[in-house]
């Protein structure tokens, strides 16, 4: 892996960060994006607890800004060259109502989760493609395939990216360029944090969606003791990425291949039946 190059979005925390701290572990020179620089310090002291720090570079990108973009891309090509591996983490999960939440909010959640991942994509396509190979890996989640309420902006911005994803993936295929989508479930990451203000205006009093807004956040809160570990989920992208011909999909986490699985093969009404009653049961 010595010479191998990864691309990694979003790094500063997370299965960013996890991510490129694997990477670098394995050999790899990991180009570690992310919106602020500055908030590089926990990446960078992870990384040397493992001997790792010196195979990564910390860029500054915002996926929503196309100068920004522009800029990475050229001094990835002058500093580095040839891409193996792209990993699309960057992401953030907006919550809510759909009648409470604003068309703005769902173009901030789409720019950021689709059109970022799209656009730093494209910046790097020409290159995998003269080169005949390459593997592009997007961090989708279980909400790409199973949908709940109260987080339409981010389940929506899933759903796109698996479609565009297959549609990549088989457009690419002629080039030698592998196209992979890995889809966690529940993990310990901050991935809230940055939407957490869209779900605001559904658990006010006047809301008439709180007492489903208030279900809903408390059956997250009641399974966050069996959240996994972010580390898992970035072994695992680190095995796709050095894997010769990996598969397109890659649900990972507690209980997400079952319920992929039985979202796939009962009636809707049974489905929907079994979600509703579990987020108001007493």
């Amino acid at each position: 892996m010595n010479n191998k190059t990864a691309i990694i979005t979003g790094t500063s925390s997370g299965f960013g960060l996890s991510t490129s701290v694997e990477l670098a572990r394995k050999g790899f020179t990991v180009i570690a994006a992310m919106r602020n620089s500055r908030k590089s310090s926990s990446l960078l002291e992870e990384a040397r607890k493992h001997g790792a720090a010196s195979r990564i570079i910390v860029f500054e990108l915002d996926v929503t800004d196309e100068k920004s973009i522009l800029a990475f891309q050229t001094r990835v090509l002058n500093e580095v060259g040839k891409i193996d591996v792209l990993i699309n983490n960057a992401g953030y999960a907006g919550a809510g109502f759909v009648e409470e939440i604003s068309m703005d909010e769902y173009r901030k959640q789409f720019e950021t989760n689709v059109f970022g991942v799209i656009a730093v994509t494209k910046a790097f396509l020409p290159v995998m493609r003269k080169q005949k190979y390459g593997c592009i890996i997007n961090v989708s989640s279980i909400s790409g395939k199973v949908a709940f309420p109260g987080l339409s902006p981010y389940i929506a911005s899933k759903h796109a990216i698996e479609g565009w994803s297959e549609s990549l993936r088989l457009e690419m295929q002629p080039f030698g360029v592998k196209v992979v989508l890995i889809e966690p479930g529940s993990y310990k990451t901050n991935i809230w944090s940055s939407g957490k203000q869209v779900a605001v205006k559904s658990l006010q009093t006047d809301s008439p969606y709180q007492d489903y807004m208030q279900s809903i956040e408390r059956y997250i809160a009641e399974g966050e003791n069996s959240f996994g570990d972010p580390l898992d989920v970035a072994r695992k992208i680190t095995e796709i990425a050095i894997m010769e011909n990996p598969d397109i999909r890659y649900p990972i986490g507690r209980g997400v291949k079952t319920s992929i699985l039985l979202k796939n093969l009962l009636p809707w009404r049974l489905w929907e039946k079994i979600i509703i009653s579990k987020l108001f049961q007493k």
